[in-house]
């Protein structure tokens, strides 16, 4: 922006738009109105539905946490969190188990889990309730030649913003403003179910309170505890982009389904053969994406992108709503701070490459290793090594 821009925004009230209504959009909305400054979020959705986007997180001390405490809500959190989700169980596709770590009640662990709709929920519950507008999809954003951006939804809503904050995800609409890169798909393919561990007790007691990875042959038999009493499983596997429709597999009738999938994981041992065989009647198969590790862009006035908007990977860190809410944390403050939407951005973005392009880095080296040869026997030592390095 120019200095008559800038001096014009000090006059009046900043209008910021942030597009996308989940963990990382709606942080931001609450950071930014506990420090006075009002925005809007913009979720596509009719309603919340962060319940049915994913299943238990779990929340960082040094990310997802920090940012919880800047938007008042820590003590929330704490009351909701699940310290014995850190439970962590290893297995290779026999059955042998490599690893099988319990969290101690009397000792909480910095990563305890939450599921993503209590999440939102705890957030959504503390905004403005004019804060958050569903059902309004956009369709583009055009920068204007006073460094705003015109926000058109499909609705024919129009709104002039002083900032667009791109919260929307793996393909977002705001990114194309700022650079071409657009998400490559990371050669992975996941297939999610869920499974009531309240009726299969056996299944219950082999996942224990927390994860449980099963790994052999490039696939993954992953199972995630949540706080409702199911198990999201995910069924996963290293195949070419276009399998999940040549794959011979219909999804959409699931008895048929879950016997084609288990036909593809036949060598495997029952316990872990079970977390499709007892599944629920939906399957939800899917592609994993990504961005290039360490993207950056040139920086553009009154434009910026946090979350899987900014830096897309596949969840083997497991950061990738920590980040978002780190992201947001860190530009609201920047916003706050500084008053200057621009140099807000600024100081944001630089940091933000930093921390991110690490994650990046660390969850393609873990999405490797998970889907090698040895992999069970290969995450343990990748672990024990972490232990270790954390000891000194």
């Amino acid at each position: 922006m120019n200095a008559s821009t800038t001096a014009s925004l000090a006059d009046r009230q900043q209008r910021i738009a942030i597009i996308g209504g989940g963990p990382g959009g709606l942080t931001l909305a609450l950071i930014l109105q506990k420090n006075g400054i009002p925005a809007v979020v913009y979720e596509r959705e009719p309603v919340d539905k962060n319940a049915a986007r994913g299943g238990s997180l779990d929340i960082h001390e040094d990310s997802g946490q920090l940012a919880l405490k800047e938007a008042g809500l820590y003590e929330q959190f704490q009351a909701l969190a699940r310290y014995e989700g850190e439970d962590f169980r290893l297995f290779d596709k026999s059955g042998r188990v490599y690893m099988d770590e319990i969290a101690e009640a009397d000792q909480p662990g910095d990563r305890p889990e939450i599921d993503r709709g209590t999440l939102c929920e705890l957030l959504l519950n503390a905004l403005d309730p004019e804060t958050v507008r569903f059902g309004h999809k956009l369709l583009q954003a055009v920068p204007q030649a006073d460094g705003t951006h015109e926000l058109r939804f499909e609705n024919g809503l129009i709104d002039t913003v002083d900032l667009a904050v791109g919260a929307d995800g793996a393909f977002s609409r705001i990114r194309p403003l700022l650079t071409k890169a657009e998400p490559a798909y990371s050669g992975l393919s996941m297939i999610e179910l869920q499974v009531d561990a309240k009726a299969h007790p056996d299944l219950a007691a082999f996942n224990a309170r927390g994860k449980m990875f099963g790994l052999g042959d490039h696939k993954a038999i992953l199972g995630q505890l949540n706080g409702n009493g199911f198990v999201k499983v995910y069924a996963s596997l290293r195949v070419e982009r276009d399998w999940l429709q040549t794959c011979g597999i219909a999804f959409d009738r699931p008895a048929e389904a879950k016997e084609r999938l288990l036909a593809h994981f036949e060598d495997w041992d029952d316990s872990l053969k079970n977390y499709i065989r007892y599944a629920e009647d939906t399957l939800l198969p899917r592609r994993i994406y990504m961005l290039p590790v360490g993207l950056r862009w040139t920086r553009r006035s009154g434009v910026t992108l946090i979350g899987d908007a900014a830096h897309l990977m596949s969840p083997f860190a497991g950061e990738g709503v920590n980040l978002a809410m780190l992201d947001a944390a860190r530009l609201a403050l920047a916003i706050v701070e500084h008053g200057d939407i621009d140099k807000a951005i600024e100081v944001y973005e630089e940091q933000m490459y930093a921390y991110s392009s690490h994650s990046a880095q660390q969850s393609q080296d873990n999405l490797e290793l998970i889907f090698a040869d040895d992999a069970a026997a290969r995450l343990k030592a990748l672990f024990e090594r972490y232990h270790a390095q954390s000891a000194h």
